[in-house]
């Protein structure tokens, strides 16, 4: 398969051809957003490339013997497939199909993980080259694994970073959000795929508005793709807000759409909270020059209807979820931490 020349699937259908650096759309109903707002077919692979800056990446690449390790040959080595949606690639005139292609095992998860020798010696001695890591996103050591069926995120995390993200699950739960669901492990929390396996395609912010992450932005982009996203987007910003996560890029949220018809279904469960509360110190106490309760109060002023959006915090909530994860964490300062940014926001 050369660089230039394939095409591009939603399952088993053909949706475009990237031929001599152009795109030849052929059913603009499923092509991948991406596609639609840039149609370049190279730099759309490269955007679901692994994070060539993460150790265990290298290690991957040297276990699979990867001659060429540039971001669009290692999406090409699996086809372009990912785990979160059903789009993929394939040589012109290829009899390939979606089942070929799909992952259904999880041979690597361990290297990608952990990164030990003893995983890195067993997956370069092993027959298997097809891993849904080489297309596993994100800057934190992380991995995909398979059970009973499910797939789930692994990622390495500290013991502040495995709070900050089960406290913001929980609470999101606790207030009717639309959550991920996470659970705990031993040295890493897990996230189940919410995407059932690409039973419908997840598409990252990123595929319709690039790096712009600005609120009023991604509001008006939702208006016209997908408005019924708008309140669950208003209900994201705002958990940023009062659970101090400045981490919140075009690329840990989205839409799910439906695999058949391309509809966009509506906005994609609430994910990758790991850099909020006290993942990196206490923070100090909030005031309405904090960027983020600034950017969010700009917001509620220019749409004062999103209001209805936002959710009540009380003092009971924020205590029950803590008291539920039950790990040793500062209680009083992380109730402080969020009833008072939570008390910065204008109501």
């Amino acid at each position: 398969m050369t660089k230039r020349n394939y095409e591009i699937l939603s399952g088993d259908t053909v949706v475009a051809v990237w031929q001599d650096n152009r795109l030849n759309i052929i059913n603009e109903a499923l092509l991948p957003l991406y596609l639609k707002r840039i149609q370049n077919a190279d730099l759309w692979l490269q955007s679901r490339a692994i994070d060539s800056h993460r150790a265990n990446s290298r290690l991957l690449k040297k276990a699979l013997r990867l001659v060429e390790k540039d971001d669009i040959s290692t999406v090409i080595h699996v086809n372009g497939a990912t785990v979160t949606d059903n789009y993929w690639i394939r040589e012109q005139g290829s009899d390939l199909t979606y089942s070929d292609v799909r992952f259904s095992d999880d041979y690597f998860s361990s290297l990608a993980l952990r990164g030990s020798y003893n995983s890195f010696n067993r997956a370069a001695n092993s027959k298997h080259s097809r891993t849904p890591e080489l297309t596993n996103l994100g800057s934190f050591e992380k991995c995909w694994k398979l059970r009973d069926g499910k797939w789930w995120m692994l990622k390495r995390a500290s013991h502040d970073e495995m709070f900050s993200e089960l406290f913001v699950y929980e609470l999101g739960c606790a207030l009717s959000m639309n959550m991920a669901v996470y659970e705990r492990g031993v040295g890493y929390i897990k996230s189940l795929d919410f995407t059932d396996g690409a039973s419908v395609n997840f598409e990252p912010a990123s595929a319709f508005m690039g790096d712009n992450e600005d609120y009023s932005e991604v509001v008006r982009a939702l208006e016209v793709i997908c408005p019924s996203a708008i309140p669950d987007y208003i209900r994201m910003i705002f958990l940023d807000t009062v659970c101090a996560n400045p981490d919140r890029h075009t690329n840990n949220f989205g839409l799910l759409r439906d695999t058949k018809t391309g509809h966009l279904i509506g906005f994609a469960p609430n994910y990758d909270n790991n850099m909020a509360l006290i993942s990196r110190g206490y923070p100090s106490r909030p005031s309405k020059r904090d960027l983020l309760i600034s950017l969010f109060n700009e917001l509620m002023d220019e749409h004062p209807e999103y209001r209805s959006y936002i959710p009540v915090i009380t003092e009971a909530t924020v205590r029950t979820v803590i008291a539920k994860l039950n790990m040793r964490v500062k209680s009083q300062a992380i109730v402080d931490l969020v009833l008072g940014r939570y008390g910065q926001i204008a109501k």
